[in-house]
């Protein structure tokens, strides 16, 4: 079982270590330094890699130790800040553009899949949003004229795919979901065997440029012409500390009492919001339901979070139809 950034064990994290194929050579000079070896850090090698540059990841721990390997691995193009809030503060043609950025990253993914054979249990979904309240109505339905003006595939729904009441719902389509492990140990793989170098359990301590980069290591200097942190905020105090607060999520995985497992990924308009999805890892299947955010350390009882989710997942345990109508 790989180690995890977290109290408690992730869905994903019954994997065996990843083993590294290639060592890194005393005073090897590399194009690109990536130290993070998580999604981000592995999709950014693997592309530079694949672009000609000679790469090495170094990562603090093992692969997908981090955020990758306790994420509820929706992939989406919905933000957690809305279109709207989105277009408000810097203009439709910038929230065009992260939506355009959004449908990317699913393609990229999508094609990594395809080209590199990577079998991580990714499937093609259906989002599903619905409302409670009169003002989530209104809500929701802002929601839809931004999201069509933006080019997403949207349409109002008469149900969703768990026995939750609801007001109205919307579906978008062009969502998915998959195995995040399995995803990056395939990126990692193919990473190297394009040439690309993987240390772990090499922390890295700070870094000082003087023509070229050192990256100084727990397992020595690096030397690099290029240094990308993908490791959340960069180190030492700068601006995106003020501007980046860290957040801590609270997620379950429970299998339920029927053998119909909701398809598509449900998402509820509370702030904090909810969501909820399905998935078979290793030939069982589970409901994955999260939510229950809030800035990290503004929270003394965190079991209230996890009792009040646990109060969420019930009405969805006993499922005896794929779609449900409002009430």
């Amino acid at each position: 079982m790989i180690s995890r950034d977290g109290a408690n064990i992730s869905l994903w994290q019954d994997m065996p270590a990843y083993i590294a194929r290639r060592s890194m050579k005393k005073g090897q000079l590399f194009d690109v330094c990536i130290a993070g070896g998580g999604i981000t850090g592995l999709s950014t090698a693997l592309a530079l890699q694949s672009a000609g540059k000679q790469c090495v990841v170094v990562e603090a721990r093992n692969i997908c130790f981090g955020t990758t390997g306790g994420t509820t691995a929706h992939i989406n193009t919905l933000m957690d800040t809305p279109y709207l809030t989105i277009i408000n503060k810097f203009g439709k043609d910038n929230a065009a553009l992260v939506h355009m950025a959004a449908e990317d990253a699913v393609a990229l993914i999508k094609n990594n899949i395809r080209r590199y054979r990577i079998d991580c249990e990714f499937e093609d979904a259906i989002a599903f949003m619905f409302s409670q309240s009169k003002a989530q109505e209104k809500e929701l339905d802002e929601l839809y004229e931004v999201c069509s003006s933006l080019g997403l595939e949207i349409a109002y729904s008469s149900n969703i795919p768990v026995r939750i009441p609801f007001g109205k719902a919307i579906k978008i389509g062009r969502q998915a979901k998959f195995n995040p492990v399995k995803y990056v140990y395939g990126l990692a793989k193919a990473f190297e065997e394009k040439g690309g170098t993987i240390v772990q359990a090499c922390r890295v301590r700070g870094f000082e440029e003087n023509g070229l980069i050192t990256v100084h290591s727990e397992k020595g200097n690096i030397l690099c012409d290029n240094l990308v942190f993908a490791t959340h905020i960069p180190p030492g105090v700068t601006s995106f500390n003020l501007r980046c607060a860290p957040y801590r999520s609270y997620s379950m995985a429970v299998e339920l009492d029927k053998t119909d497992y909701p398809e598509g990924l449900v998402y509820d308009m509370y702030d904090p919001y909810h969501y909820y999805r399905s998935q078979r890892v290793n030939d069982r299947n589970y409901l994955i339901a999260g939510g229950e955010d809030h800035k990290t350390g503004h929270e003394k009882n965190t079991d209230a979070r996890f009792l009040a989710l646990e109060v969420r997942i019930m009405p969805v345990r006993f499922i005896s139809s794929n779609l449900f109508a409002p009430t």
